[in-house]
């Protein structure tokens, strides 16, 4: 064990041992996204105190537990991953029924959100038994706490999560959020990060906060415009390491008059120009014959060059 968390798991014991931890219960247990000093005192208390640990990786939450000086036996760890985690809930369920109590941590972060947990959590539930969570480290509200959203901006933030890795899927997904008036939260991969700068390039102006690596050694915290995402990519190569988490903010209020348009634009740089009307009619809800007419303006560069609309659509 570091002698770093010495004095934390005996404050662990002290703080937390009198608590009640009820038998036959999956524990789901938040652990840091970077920094090891943001596991929480009961955290460290269960993890030492369960029977079985279920995780998205044995060798990662072994190599955890350790720096915490917490002893387990590779027979104590069960995999509980992306790929298998609908069969190995059934061992987990065993356990619990045996009246065992077992945490369920991720690689990172608390589980169940755009990690493995969820469906883990689900099959517990469905059979009646008992799930408690331990609160704690998320790169989500890590990053919501100082992107300033304010109170005037509409409905709070939308939690999207990694947008799909195809370049259409994530195009078409990115459109969409075009017309999503609220805040959006994304996550991504170092490898796909420039692929998505630049898709979120097309949406402009729109203030974008991007947290890297968040409360680790290089954790990097800035507020661009949407359009000038990949330009702040490049400014510095490092840039490109490490996990993001990203806020779309909401659109200003002095915009929205704007938007039915900004999604004709999007929509007329990858489709025909009746295609792109009916699209952005059945998006915005806004009248097909309006939104020919400035179609026909975007597509001869003003309005003033509008009037040519012989083939208008009935």
């Amino acid at each position: 064990m570091s002698a770093l968390f010495t004095s934390a798991r005996a404050a662990s014991a002290e703080a937390a041992s009198e608590q009640h931890y009820p038998q036959g219960t999956l524990y789901v247990v938040a652990t840091p996204i970077g920094n090891l000093a943001d596991i929480s005192l009961r955290a460290l208390h269960v993890l030492g105190l369960v029977d079985a640990i279920a995780c998205e990786d044995t060798r990662h939450t072994q190599s955890l537990l350790r720096a915490y000086g917490i002893d387990k036996t590779g027979g104590q760890l069960i995999a509980v991953h992306q790929h298998n985690e609908t069969q190995a809930a059934q061992t987990v369920l065993d356990l619990l029924r045996q009246g065992q109590r077992v945490a369920y941590v991720s690689d990172a972060g608390t589980p169940g959100i755009s990690d493995p947990g969820a469906r883990l959590v689900a099959a517990v539930r469905a059979q009646n038994l008992r799930a408690i969570p331990l609160p704690g480290a998320s790169s989500i509200a890590a990053l919501v706490s100082v992107a300033g959203l304010v109170e005037d901006e509409p409905g709070g933030f939308v939690f999207v999560g990694f947008l799909p890795s195809k370049a259409g899927e994530r195009d078409r997904s990115v459109l969409a959020l075009a017309t999503q008036e609220r805040a959006v939260l994304l996550l991504e991969a170092p490898h796909r990060i420039e692929a998505l700068a630049l898709a979120l390039a097309t949406l402009g102006a729109r203030a974008l906060t991007i947290g890297r690596e968040l409360t680790k050694q290089f954790e990097e915290i800035a507020t661009v415009s949407a359009q000038d995402f990949p330009a702040w990519l490049a400014q510095d190569a490092n840039r490109l390491r490490g996990e993001f988490a990203l806020v779309l903010h909401a659109i200003p209020a002095t915009t929205e008059v704007a938007q039915d348009t900004r999604v004709l634009k999007l929509l007329l740089e990858h489709l025909p120009l009746k295609t792109a009307v009916k699209l952005a009619a059945d998006i915005t809800g806004e009248p097909r014959n309006g939104l020919y007419q400035a179609a026909l303006a975007l597509k001869s560069g003003g309005p003033d060059h509008a009037s040519d609309a012989a083939d208008s659509p009935s």
